[in-house]
């Protein structure tokens, strides 16, 4: 085999090709922004290093209006790529966050983590919890970065993340609700954005189309190579951990979308929380005729800015007066889950 064109092993575009020689081609996400004030949002950033074992770091959000000493929510986003691409720095990315904060006005730390294959699970999950412990040394405000010292309220904490990313920050609100409490933080609330959850059992809805369900199976198989398959692996299907009703927070936002392969298990994750005994407050907002993460590809069409006002109505704790006008914006409401 020539060297110069090794032969494929895997090929999970648009994602990633892994060849037999180890070689891993990531397809999207390569390119990076550096950390800038924007002036169209009013938003700085800043880079900080929260790993030194790993060369990792956080991308940090703030309106630069900010009075000294004034308390802001904080958001901890953690970012999407199948658990195979991307980063904090990518575009998609940044330019969302830059948005976010400023429509929400608050502080938030992006957290960066390292890519399967070469780092497979628990890696990510590990980095995370890393970069939240990171975060949390800040309770004092004698931590060592000087912005969260200052603005970031610790008792107004959201986890948040888009596909991988929301993964994630349900995974960390199961871990700080069961395993290891974050001391100082005080988690109000979860918002996920197209989770990646799986099952090998098709539920009610979902596609059962035989190509598209291998490429997800087969992708989890290299993010996690330990799992037994993704009906009994916690970690890709929620509704098996029998911890789930220990989840780490009061209130939980989810958002699927209609064209979505991942929206039925959107759905059924929120049945399967309220039907494991945890009690908090939950809203699940499904938008007609959109993609996966639709609103990171389109930060200014309608859906994406009705997404954006939700997540900010959430983090204010706002009452939801607007939902008579979510009509217009292609929105199907099935309402909150108290009830169920």
């Amino acid at each position: 085999m020539d060297s110069t064109n090794p032969e494929l092993a895997q090929d999970f575009s648009p994602l990633i090709k892994i060849y037999k020689d180890g070689r891993v081609k990531r397809l999207i996400s390569t390119e990076i922004v550096p950390p800038s004030f924007d002036p169209e949002t009013n938003v700085e950033c800043k880079d900080t290093l929260y790993s030194l074992e790993h060369n990792l770091s956080v991308r940090l959000y703030l309106p630069k209006n900010t009075h000294q000493n004034q308390k802001l929510p904080l958001l901890v986003y953690f970012r999407g790529g199948g658990f195979v691409v991307g980063t904090v720095f990518a575009p998609i990315v940044h330019n969302f966050l830059n948005i976010l904060v400023s429509e929400a006005n608050i502080i938030a730390v992006s957290v960066d983590y390292r890519n399967a294959p070469e780092h497979p699970l628990p890696a990510a999950f590990d980095d995370s919890w890393s970069a939240l412990k990171w975060v949390a040394s800040h309770f004092n405000q004698k931590g060592p970065e000087d912005w969260l010292n200052r603005y970031a309220d610790l008792q107004l904490v959201f986890f948040s993340g888009d596909s991988a990313g929301g993964n994630i920050a349900h995974q960390m609100a199961i871990k700080h609700g069961h395993e290891e409490k974050l001391e100082g933080l005080n988690i109000t609330g979860l918002i996920l954005c197209h989770p990646f959850f799986w099952g090998e059992k098709p539920i009610p809805g979902e596609s059962k189309e035989e190509w598209q369900r291998n490429w997800i199976e087969g992708l989890w198989k290299v993010v996690n190579p330990t799992t037994g398959g993704c009906d009994d692996d916690p970690w890709i299907n929620p509704a098996y951990n029998p911890n789930l009703y220990r989840l780490g927070c009061e209130r939980v936002q989810v958002f699927v979308s209609e064209k979505d392969p991942l929206r039925e298990r959107g759905w059924y994750y929120c049945l399967k929380l309220r039907e494991s005994g945890w009690s908090g407050d939950m809203e699940v907002i499904d938008y007609k005729g959109e993609e996966h993460v639709f609103h990171l590809e389109n930060l200014t069409c309608e859906n994406s800015v009705s997404l954006r006002k939700k997540i900010v109505q959430f983090i204010n704790h706002l009452d939801l007066e607007v939902i008579l006008e979510e009509a217009l914006a292609g929105i199907h409401r099935v309402g909150t889950l108290n009830s169920l």
